[in-house]
């Protein structure tokens, strides 16, 4: 018999999914909202990330891709990635998304 079944599920979005660039997005993430990374400032570069984190700069690109998709972060080219903001939790946004899942 094998240690794990088959059609077993791994999360998206934590730390414990396999692919680097969702555990670093997750990580970017919840520093954010931590407010390590207070709405209007800068992230670290791609070169840092890289750097602290010890992953391709590749990898770290596709994690600020990600947030910038989920609407996280700005990026402006020529001077990196800015916060745009976490949504609160009594936003009109939010608010459609608790509707939608029921």
């Amino acid at each position: 018999m094998l240690p794990f079944e088959y059609g077993t599920r791994v999360p998206i979005g934590d730390e414990s999914d396999p692919r680097a660039y969702i555990r670093l997005a997750a990580e970017l993430r919840r520093a954010i909202a931590e407010g390590k990374y207070p709405p209007g400032t800068p992230t670290p570069s791609i070169t840092t990330l890289s750097q602290e984190y010890g992953h391709a700069r590749q990898t770290c690109a596709k994690a600020l891709r990600l947030l910038v998709d989920e609407g996280l972060l700005i990026r402006y080219p020529g001077l990196g990635y800015y916060v745009a903001g976490t949504p609160k939790p009594d936003s009109p946004a939010s608010k459609a998304d608790q509707q939608d899942a029921l």
